[in-house]
C-alpha cells in the first residue's frame, strides 16, 4: 500500500548556533491512493519537504513512513518511488523507448516485460508514434510526457512531482495538467505534486498542504482552503486575486479601518483589533447610496469578467465584476455591498482564523 505518513517532520542545515531551521514539525498523513499537492511561495520549504519523502534530503527530526514502513534510514532507490523533476533529465543519445525503459534494464527485468510496461505506459500517455526518436525531436509538452512514463514503467508505491510543469506554456500546462489527472484516476496510485502555482494546485490535488516558510499552514480540500482558510497567509495565497484584508477595530456591526467607518451585516466575532477577509466575488458595486465607499482606482478587463481595483479608507480593495454589467468609472467613489455570510475573521495577532 502507498500511505505516507510525514510525523513531527524537522530539517535544518548546519548544527549550533549557525544552524538554519527550513521545516518545522510538519505531519500529515496521506492515504492510499491520494493525490496531494504542496503549495507554497518560493523557499517556503515544499521541495525540501518532497525530497525528504523522496531520500534525497537527510531528515533532522521526526518520521516518514511509505506503505507503513518507516524509511527515515532507507536509500531513495530501495523506497519503492519514482520522481518526475521540473528539468525533464531524459538522455539526449537514447530514443524514447530506451529512455522509458533504461530504468527496468538497470533492474534486469526481463526484455519481453520492459516491451509490456513501455507500451503499456505509452499508450497511457499517447506516445506510441515517438518511441524511436530522440528527445531533441519532441516538443516540451512531449518530453515532460517521457518523463512521467519512465516514472510509470517503475510500477511504484509513490509518485512525487517536484514542478514539473514549470518550464512549460501556459496552453501546454493546462493541457499537461488535464493529462496528470486522467493519469491518476486510471493508475491511482498515491502522488505528492510540488507547485508555486495555486491554479495548479486547486486543480489538481484532492487535499493541498499549503506551506509557508517552513510551516504547514494548513491541509485540506481545495474547498475547505478556498472557503474557510485557517491564517491570512493562505486567504491571500490561494485566490486569484488574492481575498482582500481589511484591517481595522470592531465593536458589534460596526468596523471602522483607516479612513472609513463599515456598517457590517452580522456583527464581528468580537470586538477589539481584527482582520475582515472577503473575496473580490463576494462583494458586489452598488446603484443605490448605501454601503461600503470603494474609490475606485483602477479598472483590468479580463474578457467575460473585471477586476475593480480601488480602496477603502487607505486600504486596498478589489471586486470581481461580471463584464456585461456597466463598468465604475476611475476616480469615482461607489457604494460596495457584502454579505455577512461570506466574511472572514482573522486575529490581529496571530493572524488565525477566529
Amino acid at each position: 500500500m502507498g500511505s505516507i505518513s510525514i510525523r513531527n517532520v524537522s530539517k535544518q542545515y548546519g548544527h549550533g548556533p549557525k544552524a538554519n531551521p527550513v521545516i518545522h514539525g510538519v505531519s500529515a498523513e496521506i492515504a492510499d491512493g491520494e493525490f496531494i499537492v504542496i503549495v507554497g511561495p518560493s523557499g517556503c520549504g515544499k521541495s525540501t519537504l518532497l525530497r525528504m519523502v523522496a531520500g534525497l534530503e537527510e531528515i533532522t527530526a521526526g518520521e516518514i513512513a511509505i506503505g507503513g514502513r518507516v524509511v527515515n534510514d532507507v536509500e531513495p532507490a530501495r523506497r519503492d518511488i519514482a520522481m518526475v523533476f521540473q528539468n525533464y533529465a531524459l538522455y539526449p543519445h537514447m530514443s524514447v523507448f530506451d529512455n522509458m525503459a533504461y530504468g527496468l534494464k538497470i533492474a534486469k527485468v526481463p526484455a519481453t516485460e520492459i516491451r509490456q510496461r513501455v507500451d503499456k505506459a505509452a499508450a497511457i500517455l499517447q506516445l506510441q508514434p515517438f518511441l524511436a526518436r530522440k528527445p531533441r525531436e519532441l516538443s516540451g509538452g512531449q518530453r515532460q510526457r517521457v518523463a512521467m512514463g519512465r516514472a510509470i514503467v517503475r510500477q511504484p508505491q509513490v509518485f512525487l512531482f517536484d514542478e514539473p510543469l514549470s518550464n512549460l506554456d501556459a496552453k501546454l500546462r493546462a493541457q499537461t495538467r488535464l493529462e496528470i489527472q486522467k493519469l491518476h484516476r486510471e493508475l491511482g496510485v498515491t502522488s505528492l505534486f510540488v507547485t508555486h502555482d495555486q491554479v495548479e494546485a486547486m486543480t489538481l490535488g484532492q487535499r493541498l498542504i499549503v506551506m509557508n516558510a517552513g510551516h504547514m499552514e494548513q491541509i485540506g480540500t481545495p474547498e475547505e482552503v478556498y472557503a474557510r482558510p485557517a491564517t491570512t497567509f493562505v486567504a491571500g495565497f490561494i485566490g486569484a486575486p488574492p481575498m482582500n484584508l481589511l484591517r481595522g477595530r470592531a465593536d458589534g456591526s460596526r468596523f471602522a479601518v483607516d479612513g472609513a467607518a463599515l456598517v457590517l451585516e452580522m456583527a464581528a466575532p468580537r470586538a477589539g483589533d481584527l482582520l475582515l477577509g472577503l473575496r473580490p466575488e463576494h462583494a458586489e458595486l452598488n446603484d443605490g447610496a448605501a454601503g461600503w465607499p470603494l474609490q475606485v482606482e483602477m479598472i483590468e478587463m479580463l474578457g467575460a469578467e473585471r477586476l475593480v481595483h480601488g480602496r477603502i479608507g487607505t486600504l486596498p480593495f478589489t471586486v470581481r465584476q461580471d463584464s456585461t454589467l456597466a463598468p465604475p468609472r476611475i476616480g469615482d467613489t461607489v457604494p460596495l455591498q457584502a454579505t455577512g455570510e461570506h466574511m472572514h475573521w482573522f486575529d490581529n495577532a496571530t493572524q488565525r482564523r477566529l
